[in-house]
């Protein structure tokens, strides 16, 4: 069972962003699993969407604590209890300027993927919204789902922008693809 947390702020799209992950496994024939997790219901509170996918039917019904792959949506949120879900074979993707190289010394034996998703979203077109980009990248990683069934997602989804948001999802794809081929060398 492959099992992904996303999360960001209230107000960055990580619900939605695991809605159209969900989406997109299902448009594969996989069964999934989607919650989300939130404390206060406001702008800027830490935010958890849980994704859980199989062959089989999802039966588990608790929050993830051994993460095949983490979603950050805002660096500062790469602590504590987050971290606590990642074992050494999980992949992090976060939302971040810095470097791998900067990842590895803050968070020594991770597999950190920073992609810089704002600038991804501005240049195509979608300002702060960063959703596309990081699912892009986050597909790329974990070489599933599909970048067809991606970006079909999330034209069937996205109220409006679908090629802004195809473009952005690209484009993280390729930003992770070369992160993941710097690490390789």
């Amino acid at each position: 069972m492959l099992e992904i947390i996303i999360q960001g702020r209230g107000g960055q799209g990580a619900q939605t962003a695991g809605n159209l992950l969900a989406g997109a496994f299902h448009a594969q024939g996989l069964h999934v699993q989607c919650f989300a997790s939130y404390g206060g219901a406001r702008r800027g509170t830490p935010v958890n969407s849980y994704l859980r996918v199989d062959q089989r039917p999802v039966r588990v019904r608790c929050d993830i604590e051994r993460a095949n792959a983490i979603l950050c949506f805002d660096a500062s949120l790469l602590e504590g209890r987050l971290l606590g879900a990642a074992h050494p074979d999980t992949f992090i993707v976060v939302n971040s300027a810095r470097s791998a190289s900067e990842f590895a010394q803050l968070l020594p034996g991770r597999k950190v993927i920073p992609i810089d998703a704002l600038t991804i979203s501005r240049e195509q077109g979608l300002g702060r919204i960063v959703n596309s980009a990081l699912l892009g990248a986050l597909a790329r990683v974990l070489e599933t789902p599909t970048l067809a069934a991606l970006t079909q997602a999330l034209v069937d989804n996205a109220p409006k922008q679908h090629d802004e948001n195809v473009a952005a999802c690209t484009e993280g794809y390729r930003w992770a693809d070369r992160q993941l081929a710097a690490s390789a060398a």
